[in-house]
């Protein structure tokens, strides 16, 4: 909504509220139906009962899905080449791509299928986890509401994150510029400057007057990124003056950096769920696919040309390499003020969260009046003691990748569709089962080895 992960996603949502009591009587069904039952669900069609205002074409979900996936995380791809190497990156990179894609389709595919069984027109990821505990193996049934919580929490911690980044992105370039103008001051320094206006913008609660600035901020990153590009591909050196293959110890921040970049996941069924025709959101050249091959060679290329042109020497923002040209010097802050400006919309997403079970806790009606604002007034506060804690970009991003966006796009959604089509609908001699044991090893690992190496790197550098 990575960066990332845009709110475009709130429509679903609405639903949440009103299905206590179907949630509940999911857990007591049983698992088999008859066949009226049967004949029933393969009948309903979830996108016919979605009463759109106003729905989005391909073409706008194409435009979403790419803003939802391209953001601070690209202009660190460099930086996780230098830790995983020229070649390797690049495998890498274009590995990692496939695996989030399939994942973001299985998503996508369980959700359909929950939808059909329960008679609801969409699901949000949460629901999704909660509904395919609740009709899975009767082992699992009452966990469901644990789980759908689990991934819950999962989604706060990256969303807040991301805002975390969002946080020190622009401090360190607004820093970067101001040198160009000789004024040095302390990163800390723009951070507390920078807190007044950010806390300013986590305090609209209307989307509708997010949305022009999120808009704005879009086609300032475009061109910044066009720029970018102009400066990394001029006067290249030849591919052996880098290396080819980092070292193992390397290897997880890598896998943190990529992982954040691509973890877009938290927008697709939103995307979906909006969609005037959904039936082209999936298959081989739908929407999902087309935005996400896009989405890998951007960030391949990037990570391929600017490692290529700055070495080891690259920073946790290829953007703070470039030269201290009065035309560099504009994409510093173009981006850091398009990154700006897309903060209120980021934080909308946990925000979204975390205040409705708040305020079903709180009983007065002076509590009520005021406790929305204190509840954002404290999350982004913690956004900002985090970023001035752990001034590391780098350090930061690594840790959200490995540590939560790893379990969201890699972990959960193989682990939902064992659940979902558990135990006689995996593929024949249940080659489903074991791709989905082999992602969720993979996310594991990644998600164990990455948070320990980034956490590593954090305090080494303080």
């Amino acid at each position: 909504m990575t960066d990332e992960k845009q709110p475009l996603l709130t429509g679903p949502s609405i639903i949440i509220d009103n299905t206590e009591n179907q949630a509940v009587e999911l857990i007591t069904s049983p698992t088999s139906q008859n066949k009226d039952d049967k004949k029933k669900n393969t009948e309903y069609n979830p996108a016919s009962e979605r009463y759109l205002e106003h729905p989005t074409s391909n073409f706008d979900t194409l435009i979403h899905l790419l803003k939802g996936n391209i953001g601070t995380g690209i202009l660190a791809m460099p930086d996780a080449f230098k830790n995983a190497g020229l070649f390797l990156g690049v495998v890498g990179t274009l590995f990692m791509g496939a695996i989030c894609t399939h994942c973001m389709h299985i998503l996508v595919l369980c959700s359909h299928e929950l939808c059909v069984r329960n008679q609801r027109p969409a699901l949000n990821f949460a629901e999704v986890v909660e509904e395919a505990f609740a009709m899975g193996p009767v082992s699992l049934r009452k966990h469901a509401k644990n789980i759908r919580n689990v991934v819950n929490v999962f989604l706060v911690i990256t969303q807040l994150g991301f805002c975390c980044v969002y946080f020190l992105f622009v401090a360190t370039n607004l820093q970067d510029t101001m040198h160009f103008f000789r004024i040095n001051m302390g990163v800390h320094s723009y951070l507390a400057l920078l807190f007044p206006p950010m806390l300013a913008l986590g305090m609209v609660k209307n989307l509708k007057y997010l949305t022009p600035v999120s808009l704005i901020a879009a086609i300032m990153t475009a061109w910044g990124l066009v720029i970018t590009f102009y400066y990394i591909l001029q006067d290249l050196p030849h591919t052996s003056t880098v290396k080819a293959f980092a070292s193992w110890h390397q290897l997880p921040l890598y896998f943190g950096t990529a992982i954040y970049a691509f973890e877009g996941i938290g927008v697709v069924l939103p995307l979906e769920n909006n969609m005037k025709t959904p039936q082209d959101f999936g298959g081989w050249t739908g929407v999902l696919n087309t935005g996400m091959v896009i989405v890998a060679a951007l960030y391949t290329a990037i990570g391929f040309f600017g490692y290529l042109k700055y070495g080891n020497h690259v920073l946790g923002s290829i953007t703070l390499n470039l030269p201290n040209d009065a035309l560099a010097q504009s994409v510093r802050a173009m981006m850091a003020v398009a990154i700006f400006l897309s903060y209120g919309l980021q934080f909308y997403v946990p925000m979204n969260i975390v205040w409705p079970f708040i305020k079903s806790k709180l009983t007065s009606e002076k509590a009520l009046a005021y406790g929305e604002n204190v509840t954002r007034f404290i999350l982004i506060s913690l956004t900002f003691i985090a970023a001035a804690l752990i001034p590391n970009l780098s350090g930061i991003i690594s840790l959200v990748g490995a540590f939560s966006s790893s379990a969201l796009a890699l972990i959960f959604p193989p682990i939902i569709e064992i659940v979902t089509f558990w135990p006689d609908r995996l593929g024949t001699y249940d080659w489903k089962l074991w791709k989905d044991i082999a992602i969720i090893i993979f996310g594991i690992t990644g998600f164990v080895f990455g948070t320990y190496a980034s956490l590593e790197n954090i305090f080494s550098h303080t």
